[in-house]
């Protein structure tokens, strides 16, 4: 055959062969994940719980996939802003969020959302903090039961506070009043902060929180939402003790896209877990008075699954869901 013809038919095969080269590029590509930095968005503004759990674990997450973790924080609307971002960004591994339980096993069943649960994949919890009933400064009660005598007597003396409708604070003393058949005034702030102060300034008479706020602030305690006392406050007794047997923690860890890979799925559960056993994590979670607390991805949404279960129905008591 001539020669100008076989030139012909081995243009053609380079031609055929050019996409097949680009996709095993590809292939390789995806296979060396993370190849890049990693975007970890936070559904608060800086300063607060979720935010600063996220710059403890950045260091060691980082560590552990060989690229950089970047905190990324979207605050507003109760975290249901930026845990919406996670939702619809691509699931390549590149974006990934640390939400704790608001704003998906509570939000939902508030308001009307782009997103549920089945919107995202749950990589790893990473922290479990134990809630505590935290009394004011100058509050007239000490415990649960002289709380819940104030409320009978003069519901409308007994002023609370939340960091936001429909928080999992606002929840569980929601629902214990409601146990108690007491009626009182909610007082919602931003955050956790600007509520220790009006607690400190007398403003309001009680609220539920993480124990480092009363850590901070030298508030009194009344109540642990736990199933057993902790270590941090031996004295100071359950709910459950108080005759209410309300359980209740905020707890938070890493989300994906609904459609992630298993491939990566699998790379960052397995950083996730050197990470939370690290020194430097447990060290900086310890100056939070935060606790440490891994599970897999599985156990993770078993968990919300669970606990948004549950959500629904107080809320529907408390006349608050929209469903």
């Amino acid at each position: 055959m001539p020669q100008e013809w076989w030139n012909r038919i081995g243009r053609r095969c380079l031609g055929l062969l050019a996409p097949l080269a680009i996709l095993s590029g590809g292939a390789g590509a995806q296979e060396a994940y993370p190849a890049r930095p990693i975007q970890l968005i936070v559904p608060y503004p800086p300063g607060g719980n979720t935010d600063l759990m996220a710059r403890a674990l950045q260091q060691s997450l980082s560590q552990a996939l060989g690229q950089g973790v970047v905190v990324v924080n979207r605050g507003g609307a109760s975290g249901t802003i930026g845990d919406a971002e996670v939702a619809r960004a691509r699931p390549d591994g590149y974006t990934i969020g640390l939400s704790p339980n608001t704003p998906l096993t509570a939000q939902t069943h508030l308001v009307p959302l782009s997103y549920s649960l089945n919107s995202f994949r749950f990589l790893c919890l990473v922290y479990d903090n134990p809630q505590v009933l935290v009394l004011g400064r100058n509050a007239p009660f000490r415990d649960i039961a002289g709380m819940v005598a104030l409320g009978r007597t003069k519901p409308e003396a007994l002023v609370y506070g939340s960091p936001g409708q429909g928080s999992t604070q606002h929840i569980l003393i929601a629902n214990l009043l409601r146990r108690a058949g007491v009626e009182a005034l909610h007082a919602p702030f931003s955050g956790a902060g600007p509520m220790a102060q009006a607690a400190l300034g007398g403003q309001i008479m009680a609220f539920v929180e993480s124990p480092s706020i009363p850590a901070s602030t030298g508030l009194p305690v009344a109540g642990v939402f736990n199933a057993a006392r902790i270590a941090s406050l031996p004295q100071v007794p359950t709910v459950t003790e108080a005759g209410y047997p309300i359980v209740g923690s905020s707890a938070g860890g890493l989300i994906a896209p609904a459609g992630l890979p298993d491939a990566i799925a699998a790379v960052i559960q397995r950083a996730c877990g050197e990470a939370v056993a690290s020194e430097s994590f447990r060290t900086a979670a310890g100056r939070l008075n935060a606790v440490p607390s891994y599970a897999s991805g599985a156990e993770f949404r078993e968990r919300f699954v669970a606990e948004s279960d549950s959500n629904r129905q107080v809320l529907r008591d408390l006349g608050m869901a929209h469903e």
